[in-house]
């Protein structure tokens, strides 16, 4: 919980080169939980679908984040406020986005001798445009687009820690694997202090091959408390209601107790 004192943003990013595996919903649920516990939280959707941005609350025709990215525009320009009926939109703030992100690479690839000499390389992008915001924020979550494109890459350079969510079936545990390359070549050339969680997601406990997966993804990564499918994250979504909201017997609820107790973040709320 911000204190006051001047710390220094902790960034985010879910990830995962693959659709539908759950990114958003942990984007969402992260979010809002880290800003009902008092922090400051600033949300980066860089998912051209805008799902994360539309659920909290913000509606927006086009994103300025590519000219936000090369420094055309200030972040006043492309800042929103969370909208809802709950008290933790106060804290939460979003830089949206649109399909107007598709124009991302186009836009790099016209400014290169600009982004060049501020940045040296578009990689290092997003990263430039957040030191700014380090101080005035203590969550930067971000949300990235179900590829390995310029927004995934920038955001890997950018952030702390990077959570995957991963379906415990053979297809999506085979697609981490392109994932992971790129997290190491990051960690080497760019961001040394890069962590990197997996959230096993939209798990059905009763089918015996995804435990098997799921034990065989843990003999090789940090892999957490497993978060089950279950008809309380469709309500949570549909709803703008986060699962922390619903009453004590929410399966969903405790799932999500278990993931954040388990990457620190209910710890850090107490101290």
């Amino acid at each position: 919980m911000s204190t006051g004192s001047l710390t220094m943003a902790k960034v985010i990013t879910i990830a995962n080169n693959k659709g539908g595996v759950g990114k958003t919903m942990q984007a969402y649920q992260l979010s809002t939980f880290l800003a009902h516990s008092g922090n400051k939280v600033l949300v980066v959707d860089l998912d051209s679908q805008a799902n994360l941005s539309s659920t909290l609350g913000v509606d927006v025709r086009r994103t300025l984040i590519p000219e936000w990215l090369i420094g055309d525009v200030d972040f006043e320009d492309v800042i929103c406020h969370s909208e809802g009926k709950h008290e933790f939109h106060a804290n939460l703030d979003v830089v949206p986005a649109s399909r107007h992100l598709a124009n991302l690479a186009k836009l790099l690839i016209l400014s290169e001798a600009e982004v060049r000499k501020n940045a040296g390389r578009k990689e290092r992008l997003l990263r430039l445009r957040l030191e700014p915001l380090m101080e005035k924020y203590d969550y930067i979550v971000i949300d990235t687009p179900p590829m390995l494109g310029d927004e995934l890459i920038m955001a890997l350079v950018a952030s702390d820690k990077v959570l995957i969510p991963t379906q415990a079936q053979d297809y999506s545990i085979d697609g981490l694997e392109e994932l992971m390359d790129t997290f190491e070549i990051i960690k080497d050339s760019e961001n040394p202090k890069l962590e990197f969680n997996i959230i096993p997601s939209m798990v059905n406990a009763r089918r015996k091959i995804e435990q098997v997966r799921l034990e065989e993804l843990a003999q090789s990564f940090n892999v957490t408390p497993a978060i089950r499918n279950l008809v309380d994250m469709q309500e949570s979504i549909s709803l703008r209601k986060p699962v922390f909201l619903m009453n004590r017997k929410s399966k969903g609820k405790k799932d999500y107790t278990k993931l954040w107790d388990s990457l620190g973040f209910i710890e850090e709320q107490r101290d």
